[in-house]
């Protein structure tokens, strides 16, 4: 009696055995990309030396950096633009929305796999799609060779309970599972959802909750393909995408837990971190500034509850709202339907169907500002303000909250409004421009701004290195690389990044690695959580570290430091993180041996006369590609049949 994600790994395995921690490798179906990672995986893709790709479907969305105050990411989109051509694949101009949103709405399939350079994919597991987020060199080798190499997740069910009460919606449910497990209870597991809750939750509501199990370390997160996923696919005009998908009855987990719906009511997470969840009604804070939509909660259902809730009132003066529609389409139907008149008409700010706020372009709260947001992240100076204090709610509290001007619980409102549908959805088309087939080659277009991204070297069999930094647990990859509107328009440009490289955590960092020709980074425990950007490994292998010694890591991340040949070590004892400090001269020897072996490699700290034990746990091709100083390494030194 197979579960859900079982099924879809046999349908799509090529290699290995479906045990759980067993390396497999299995066939992808469908990619995507947007244009902070973008860049990075079409130059490795151009690496990898292929003519064509072999993905069923691969799509280039351009929705982070479209704000454009100089040349530079209006050339990436140009560079990108033209390796969609050369590869064959689609290309979602800026202003066509956000990348899952737009995916849910026109490519996703159930029974499908679905790897993208973001770490919300998963989002497409609202559809049924085994949908998965990668560093961008694995979504590259993807599109390369038509396939993914991963470990076996356990299978989490969560079983849902009872129906939606009125004013409680995914994102909700999706708080509540967050503050049971917390920001790395779903690490090594992909959740499966399943229960007579499934129907009470539209798919835009799954869609959030699948979007956010990234914020649980979960490998991704699944539900069935039923009615909600047929009557969603009639409305996008693709009723024919539609497959009906469930687990087996008497289906077995690896772990369950149950949510009973009936007693959810709204939530919010305090800053700053997603897990830190209390009711909205126990927290009535003065509030600067709503800001409302990204990839969890800028649906038409969404924007359409937040226009009902806004008509013919006022945002309160001291309230900046905003609202970034997740899609061209869901614009264009709040236009048709007459909400996008009640929206300016409350006193909303329309931003364009991107990312916006969520990914720090742009909308960055006052000062020590309060600002409620239906994103899924609310990390310290992710906003692009680092005193700022950010909280993560549903659209509807936000919107009650915008008019009030405290952060208020949508139910003092008493009847919840109705939302209608429309019977088809119009349009979003206008912004994708489908691969054409073309006789000539295709040159990249590439603006002086992309410079080539660093390549890792063979691994030494001795390192003798300093500690550089050491750092506290549930390190993101915003704290190691981060994104902001100043920054976002150097991502293909490595060299520029690496002068804000830990900015947050050791202001001089980049400076102090130039100094030591690089060294060592100590983390604790769940390192390199967060976003799936493989800038925080490119960057730090350009300032010169060979090596991470952690508790633990964040899957995603540990995939970006092997990719680039950065060896992520974890302590065999977890108390020997305090038995090192900034400044520390640390040998490793015979760690080629050592890695190949499997065993334990022993670490001489020569500036406390101490030892200790790291290891490093991975397959054999993780070993091969450390030791070749990376993945491009390794596939060009096979000549991988398959590229």
């Amino acid at each position: 009696m197979a579960n859900l994600t079982m099924k879809i790994l046999r349908e799509h395995l090529i290699q290995g055995e479906l045990s759980r921690g067993r390396e497999i490798k299995i066939r992808i179906d469908q990619t995507l990309t947007q244009d902070s990672t973008g860049t990075m995986v079409y130059l490795q893709l151009e690496a990898l030396g292929i003519r064509k790709i072999k993905t069923a479907l691969s799509v280039a969305y351009i929705d982070h950096n479209t704000l454009q105050t100089g040349f530079e990411n209006a050339d990436d989109h140009r560079f990108i633009q033209s390796a969609a051509r050369k590869y064959g694949l689609y290309f979602s101009k800026a202003g066509g929305g956000i990348c899952h949103q737009v995916h849910l709405e026109r490519f996703a399939v159930p029974g499908t796999s679905l790897l993208g350079s973001d770490s919300h994919t998963p989002t497409g597991g609202a559809m049924g799609a085994l949908a998965m987020g990668a560093g961008g060199l694995d979504v590259a080798v993807a599109m390369a060779t038509g396939t993914y190499d991963m470990k076996v997740p356990g299978v989490m069910a969560v079983n849902l309970k009872g129906k939606l009460p009125a004013w409680v919606g995914g994102k909700d449910v999706i708080l509540k599972i967050l503050s049971d497990l917390s920001v790395k209870g779903g690490v090594g597991y992909i959740l499966e959802y399943r229960g007579e809750g499934l129907g009470s939750l539209s798919l835009t509501d799954r869609a959030t909750i699948a979007n956010m199990g990234a914020e649980l370390g979960a490998t991704s997160s699944i539900f069935p393909s039923d009615e909600v996923t047929l009557a969603y696919l009639l409305r996008q005009g693709r009723g024919g995408d539609y497959r009906p998908l469930a687990a087996d009855e008497g289906a077995e987990y690896d772990a369950e837990i149950t949510i009973d719906l009936d007693g959810l009511e709204p939530l919010v997470a305090l800053p700053h971190s997603p897990d830190r969840v209390a009711r909205v009604k126990d927290h009535p804070l003065k509030v600067d500034q709503v800001a409302i939509g990204s990839c969890t909660n800028s649906s038409y259902g969404d924007l359409m509850m937040v226009a009902k809730i806004l008509k013919g009132k006022r945002v309160h003066p001291d309230v900046s709202l905003v609202i970034s529609p997740g899609s061209a389409g869901v614009l264009r139907a709040l236009s048709d339907s007459g909400a996008l008149s009640d929206l300016i008409g409350a006193g909303a700010r329309i931003l364009e169907s991107a990312c916006g706020p969520c990914i720090g372009m742009g909308q960055a709260p006052p000062s020590g500002g309060i600002s409620l947001r239906t994103f899924n992240r609310n990390f310290k100076g992710r906003s692009g303000t680092l005193d700022a204090e950010v909280y993560l709610l549903g659209p509807a509290a936000a919107a009650v909250s915008a008019v009030t001007g405290r952060l208020t619980d949508p139910r003092t409102l008493g009847e919840m409004p109705r939302v209608a549908y429309p019977e088809v959805f119009a349009g979003g088309e206008e912004y994708l421009i489908p691969p054409v087939e073309s006789s000539e080659p295709v040159t990249l277009i590439m603006g002086v701004n992309i410079k080539p991204f660093p390549r890792g070297g063979p691994l030494e069999d001795t390192l003798v290195k300093t500690v550089l930094l050491k750092v506290g647990d549930h390190i993101t990859t915003d704290d190691i690389m981060p994104s902001t509107a100043a920054l976002l328009p150097f991502r293909s440009n490595i060299p520029r990044l690496s002068e804000y490289c830990f900015k947050s955590q050791c202001p001089d960092f980049a400076a102090r690695a130039s100094a030591m020709a690089g060294g060592f980074v100590v983390g604790g425990e769940n390192y390199g959580q967060g976003s799936s950007r493989e800038h925080a490994a490119l960057v730090p292998l350009h300032l010169g570290v060979r090596a991470v010694i952690a508790r633990s890591y964040a899957r995603i991340h540990r995939s970006n430091l092997i990719n680039s040949g950065i060896v992520p070590l974890e302590f065999v004892n977890p108390e020997d993180y305090q038995a090192l400090g900034e400044g520390d001269e640390l040998e490793m020897t015979g760690l080629r041996q050592a890695l190949e072996a499997g065993g334990i490699i022993e670490v001489t700290n020569l500036s406390r006369r101490e030892k200790l034990a790291c290891r490093f746990t991975g397959s054999p091709r993780e070993t091969r590609t450390l030791l070749l100083g990376g993945t491009i390494n390794r596939l060009r030194s096979e000549k991988d049949e398959n590229l």
